[in-house]
């Protein structure tokens, strides 16, 4: 594993992490009414795109992060339209 790898996975791991305190905030409180729709559909399609270049790249730490990102936002998405 080169530098530039331990560079991705780690910020892999920071991007990922990020969403993690919206998810337990919504899974804690079922209260979706701060966060936008639009923006969170928008940044799922964004993620899914980096997960299919991520896959054609055959890079690890894209594909990780990239597909644990897209299942926190389905979480967020489909809390979102269910507390509405």
């Amino acid at each position: 594993m080169n530098y530039f790898e331990i560079i991705g996975f780690l910020a892999a791991i920071l991007t990922t992490v990020s969403f993690f305190p919206q998810v337990i905030k919504i899974y804690r409180t079922r209260e979706t009414k701060s966060i936008s729709l639009t923006m969170y559909i928008v940044l799922t399609f964004g993620i899914l795109l980096w997960l299919i270049y991520g896959l054609h790249l055959e890079s690890m730490p894209m594909i990780l992060a990239n597909a644990l990102t897209l299942f926190f936002l389905f979480y967020i998405l489909l809390m979102k339209i269910k507390y509405k």
